[in-house]
Parts: C-alpha cells; sequence; structure tokens
C-alpha cells in the first residue's frame, strides 16, 4: 500500500467548524497569531520532506507558554487535532499538517532562558535552533553535543521530537542522551515537568518515552540541555577507499580496536563528487567510498588514537590517508559530508532521502543489497552514513516530472528499510517514523508490540487528537500492508482506529 497515495487520514476526521474555532481563540487570545486564508496557510502545507503537502485548517503561532496551555485547551474542547511543527526542518512528514486540525508552530517561543557554566546546563524554549545554543554556550568553553547536519536551522523542540542524533552521536549520544528535562503542556491544556535537574529522577522514565514521540503525547514547551566542555583537541582522519564494502568493514575495525571516535561518517562515490563540487572540501573524487574519522580529548590521548585509527585503515585496504592539517581544514572536512543533502539536490530534480539503522558489521552487506535494489528499480542511490553507529541516511534520486518515478523511489525507500529489518536494525535512527515510515512500522514490530504502542497513546491522549496518523500504525493498516496478523480477530483500543 503506497502511503502518499494512501487514503486520506482527514476523511476520517469529524469535521471542525473553523469559523467557530476561530472566533474561540480570537476570544480567548486576542494577541494571538492566527493564520487561516489560503495564502497565508501554504507555506505551512510541507516540511522537509516535501513529497507530502496538505493545508491545514488553520496556524497558530505562539508567543508564550500560557498561549500553548489556552490553545490547547480550546482546540480539546473542539475536539480538534493539533500537530506541532518547530523549523520544518523534518525528513518523515512528522509535522505535516491536516486538513481537519490546527498546525501549532513554536517558532517564536525562541529564547534562551539560561545558561548555566557551573551546572553544564542550558534552559531554552523549544523553537531555539540546535546551533544557537552552542554558540550562547561558546564563551563558557561549553558546547550542546547532538549536531544534526540541519543544526543552522532545526529547532531544539524538534530535536526532542525525533530524537535527533548528528555526525557525533557515536561518541556523545542522541538527544535522549543529553537531556535534563522537558517541560511539556499536555492535549488538555495541563502543564508537566519530566526529568529534573539532577541526573536520575525516581518513578518511570517519561524523559526517555517521550523523547522521539513526534508530538503525539504532548507539546514540548521548554528544553533543558546538557553542556559538555568543548575537547581540548580535535583531528581529523579522511580515509580513501577503492570499494566501499571494505570502508564499511575499516569502520567495524576501528570499533573493535577500541576506539570511540567523536565521529566516524561514510560517504559513497556519488555523494563525494556531489558534496566536492558544491563545497570543494578536499574530497577525492576518484575514490569509491571515503570514511572521516574524527577522535578528540587531550593531545597526547588523540595523538595516540590517531596512530590506531591510521594503521587500522591501512590494513583495512586504504589507498589513501589525509589528516586535516589544520582547523580550517577539519571544519572543510565537515562541511562536505554536513552539505551532502543540499548537494546532492544539485544533481538531481528530486531525491528521497532514507534514515535506517544497521548493526555495523551488515554494512558491507547492507551496502551491496542498496546496490542490488538500486539497480533493480532503476534509480540511482548516494549513500551517506553515520557509520559509527550504523544510521544510513541513502538518498534516491528521481524526477518526479516523470510519471511513476515517484513511487518508484518510494518503493525502492520501502525495500531499504526493511532491509535494515531484516539484517537486524531499524527503520529510523534521526529522522522518526512520521507518515513516511509508518507501512515499516509493520515490518519492525508484531501485533503486540503495535498494541503496547497504542496503550502508551491512549494513556496521554485518549481521544487521539495529537498529530493522529503518525508514527502508530493501526492493525488494519498493517493487515492490509501483509505483515500482521489482527490479535484474536479484534482490535485493540478501537477508538484509535479511525486513524
Amino acid at each position: 500500500m503506497n502511503i502518499l497515495h494512501d487514503e486520506r487520514i482527514d476523511g476520517k476526521l469529524p469535521r471542525v467548524d473553523r469559523s467557530a474555532l476561530v472566533q474561540e481563540l480570537i476570544a480567548h487570545l486576542p494577541s494571538l497569531h492566527l493564520l487561516y486564508k489560503d495564502e497565508d496557510l501554504a507555506p505551512y502545507e510541507c516540511d522537509g520532506l516535501s513529497a507530502y503537502r496538505t493545508k491545514p485548517l488553520l496556524v497558530v503561532l505562539p508567543e508564550t507558554v500560557d498561549q500553548v496551555q489556552k490553545i490547547m485547551k480550546i482546540c480539546h474542547d473542539f475536539g480538534a487535532p493539533v500537530v506541532a511543527r518547530g523549523a520544518g526542518t523534518g525528513l518523515s512528514g512528522g509535522a505535516l499538517p491536516i486538513e481537519q486540525g490546527v498546525l501549532l508552530v513554536l517558532a517564536k517561543l525562541n529564547k534562551i532562558l539560561e545558561i548555566n557554566p557551573e551546572g553544564r546546563f542550558a534552559r531554552v524554549q523549544p523553537g531555539v535552533r540546535n546551533l544557537a545554543i552552542s554558540e550562547a554556550s561558546a564563551p563558557y568553553g561549553l558546547y550542546y553535543a547532538p549536531d544534526p547536519s540541519s543544526q543552522i536551522a532545526c529547532s531544539i523542540g524538534g530535536n526532542v521530537a525525533e530524537n535527533a542524533g548528528g555526525v557525533h552521536c557515536l561518541k556523545y549520544g542522541l538527544t535522549v542522551h543529553n537531556l535534563l528535562k522537558i517541560n511539556i503542556i499536555t492535549v488538555e491544556g495541563e502543564f508537566l515537568t519530566l526529568g529534573s535537574d539532577a541526573l536520575d529522577t525516581a518513578g518511570f522514565d517519561l524523559l526517555a518515552l517521550f523523547t522521539g514521540s513526534e508530538g503525539m503525547l504532548g507539546i514540548v514547551v521548554e528544553v533543558t540541555v546538557k553542556l559538555l566542555p568543548k575537547p581540548k583537541v580535535a583531528k581529523v582522519l579522511m580515509a580513501s577507499f577503492d570499494d566501499i564494502g571494505k570502508a564499511g568493514q575499516a569502520v567495524g575495525n576501528i570499533i573493535a580496536a577500541g576506539i570511540i571516535p567523536g565521529g566516524l561518517e561514510m560517504m559513497d562515490n556519488l555523494a563525494i563528487k556531489a558534496a566536492e563540487d558544491f563545497i570543494h572540501a578536499g574530497y577525492p573524487i576518484d575514490a569509491q567510498a571515503i570514511l572521516l574519522c574524527e577522535l578528540d580529548g587531550v593531545e597526547s590521548d588523540v595523538d595516540e588514537d590517531c596512530q590506531i585509527v591510521r594503521s587500522v585503515l591501512e590494513n583495512s585496504g586504504a589507498t589513501a590517508i589525509q589528516m586535516a592539517k589544520d582547523e580550517a581544514e577539519r571544519q572543510r572536512f565537515w562541511a562536505g559530508r554536513k552539505n551532502a543533502f543540499p548537494a546532492v539536490g544539485r544533481i538531481s530534480p528530486d531525491y528521497y532521502c532514507m534514515d535506517g539503522t544497521i548493526p555495523r558489521r551488515e554494512l558491507p552487506n547492507v551496502l551491496t543489497g542498496i546496490q542490488a535494489l538500486s539497480e533493480e528499480y532503476g534509480l540511482a542511490v548516494a549513500n551517506v552514513f553515520h557509520a559509527g553507529d550504523g544510521n544510513m541516511h541513502p538518498l534516491i534520486l528521481f524526477d518526479a516530472n516523470q510519471p511513476g518515478e515517484l513511487e518508484k523511489a518510494e518503493a525502492l525507500g520501502g525495500k531499504i528499510l526493511e532491509l535494515c529489518v531484516k539484517v537486524g536494525g531499524s527503520i529510523t535512527g534521526e529522522h522518526g517514523v512520521g507518515r513516511e515510515k509508518i507501512n515499516q512500522m509493520c515490518s519492525q514490530f508484531n501485533n503486540d508490540e503495535i498494541e503496547v504502542f497504542h496503550a502508551v497513546k491512549a494513556a496521554f491522549d485518549p481521544k487521539t487528537l495529537l498529530n493522529p496518523g503518525k508514527n502508530i500504525p493501526t492493525l488494519h493498516r498493517c493487515a492490509e500492508f501483509g505483515k500482521m496478523h489482527i490479535h484474536h480477530g479484534e482490535l485493540p483500543f478501537p477508538e484509535l482506529e479511525r486513524f
């Protein structure tokens, strides 16, 4: 079943009286920035995954937590679904609006509330850009570790919603590993704090449960993140390979040698050429693959680790190894990797960005499998990896103006994700499930596991008003997708099945 051409979830939602809802919002929140005309809604009809487009019922842009609470209470009373949106850089359709729902844009909640160098934490609102946290912390010799490629634009609220990672997550962890607490507003408009200023709290770890929940359990209105001291030294080795399988094997060999790099990234030849043409990072365009390995810490340890990694790379078949000669070249090496997505966008009318995670040992096999699938579907694939933690980003090149190519790209993407599951991996590493991968959830999880997800959703949002139709498939959908049987002939939580 093709997700882009599946039955519209909006057709299953009760219709909301937009005029009455607008009047109620204006009556209680006269200063609220509210959009409801078609021309005003158009900029919000998609996120970074632009293949999906839907205009919301209306858009609200609150500036205070109090406004968010009142909006949620009013929407709950009206039975109006709410989709939260940050910077709109998401790549799985997670913040895609729905026609009968309110799009709650949190971009105006963009204040850095506190930088605490003694406690090494920062309190920020959800609309604060990821990179802005590190910029504000820099005078204290601190920074925020998770660094998605979109960090110059993506917001911390969206990072929490998708449990974002980045090129340095191998050593320093994902968003969930770098949070202390979050403040949220529930679907009924209640204020809750999950986590604490301490490193651990009693009770269930609801902070971890909420991180990566894609706006389905509540609305983030404040985030307290951990800050780390900047490493004294950081050095990058770039290794070239004449075979992508050898590069994949080298990743496992580095980890097996007891080295945990700050970042360990891989790019194949197509991605190398695109990035070099765009950024001029100094990449070898004749290489079939490159590895970027960053080692950081105190100078003596980094020098020793560089020698070990160089030896491992040589024994793994690297044809050339180059160390960045200074900080400027180190930044260029990383700029090429972090701009790989827009670089590929310059060589193809369209591309479809996938996001799956596999065990490191399976990298060579999965790369071979992706190549076979690419040939089967007749679409080129540029491969970019957070190789150290097995997070793959295959970019499927296609032309949406050619009939059938979009559908072909979707089908190929689904097969790649199913390959990830087959080898023991996951259908997402940091982009989330959203609307894009909801069918592949049926491949990864069985009916009992899906039931648990629905139970958690029902505990926070019994009327399914928060981001409906995303992340968790219905059991009917999985049965149609051919990956699951209905449990004992019945569906649990039948009220959820309307989506």
